[in-house]
């Protein structure tokens, strides 16, 4: 088939390579335009404009992609069908609608859960056991079309948002290139979502990410998880924002003696620093503290003698 594809991050990247090794003809991808990056804010392409730049793949990077001129520069193209993986911006019915097989979306949760843009992150957030792909026909409402296909995969206790995200993208990926062999075969079957079990994955920022040491160790150590890698759990100590990473749960019956939610408890060179919660504490492996690297939550605390009684907030 020839496949307009449309995404701007890496989660994308799976479904390009595996559409064209499946032979289908990606015709064209819009992507976001450049922004800039970096510590010198230089204009960056996205990875999926370097993908399309390698394969001489044409593209298309409009601020809003809408308008006469784009609508005829999609009609050059000649789609069969729209992927969409990941683009960031919302699409109208007469561009979801443009190819004769309509626009698909590989979409990061198992839907009718986790409607939005972060699904990823708040499905180890909310502290499931499982997420998975769906591949959806899409409509005008928010990740509300008719599902064509559905994969599992579970979320261990110590998987991250990173891990996630790559294992989802290479699902997505197989997913998506059965959906469209029986979309050119005509038995791919729909089958609609049912809205009262809809729930939502909001956009994530630098205030969400602040971790609560009020909440209990597991829903803590959800949190940071969920974080991994952006936006990256924090905390405030002694005024300073350190981000947070590697949680690992201390034992069931240890408990952090009555100290304030926050309170460094302890270190320990192989397990991290150890933080009380509301019910006991947890260990976290690994830091970044402002303006400085990631690092070993032990190397930074050698370097700061003083932690053990000092708090998070």
């Amino acid at each position: 088939m020839r496949v307009l594809f449309w995404g701007t991050p890496d989660f994308g990247l799976p479904s390009l390579d595996a559409m064209t090794d499946a032979g289908h003809s990606v015709v064209g991808v819009v992507t976001n335009p450049d922004r800039p990056a970096g510590r010198g804010r230089r204009l960056t392409a996205s990875p999926v404009k370097r993908w399309a730049l390698d394969h001489g793949v044409p593209v298309l990077q409009p601020e809003r992609p809408r308008g006469e001129p784009f609508m005829e520069a999609l009609g050059d193209l000649a789609p069969d069908v729209s992927v969409v993986a990941a683009y960031g911006q919302i699409l109208r019915e007469d561009v979801l609608e443009f190819p004769p097989h309509g626009s698909l979306n590989v979409h990061a949760s198992l839907l009718p859960e986790l409607r939005g843009a972060a699904p990823v992150n708040w499905a180890i957030m909310r502290g499931h056991e499982e997420s998975g792909v769906t591949i959806m026909r899409m409509v005008l409402a928010l990740d509300a079309g008719p599902m064509l296909k559905r994969v599992r995969t579970p979320i261990g206790p110590e998987t991250t948002a990173g891990d996630l995200y790559r294992e989802l993208a290479r699902l997505g990926a197989e997913a998506l290139v059965e959906t469209l062999a029986e979309l050119a075969a005509g038995t791919a079957r729909e089958t609609p979502q049912d809205d009262a079990r809809a729930t939502y994955a909001p956009k994530l920022d630098r205030d969400a990410a602040r971790i609560d040491w009020r909440a209990a160790a597991p829903e803590v150590s959800c949190h940071i998880r969920g974080c991994d890698p952006w936006p990256a759990a924090w905390s405030e100590l002694d005024g300073e924002p350190v981000q947070c990473f590697g949680p690992h749960l201390d034992e069931p019956d240890a408990r952090a003696s009555g100290m304030p939610e926050g309170t460094i408890l302890g270190v320990d060179p192989a397990s991290g620093i150890r933080v009380a919660t509301t019910d006991g504490a947890i260990w976290l492996s690994a830091v970044r503290p402002a303006g400085k690297r990631r690092m070993a939550a032990a190397d930074w605390a050698r370097g700061r003698r003083d932690l053990e009684g000092r708090r998070f907030v």
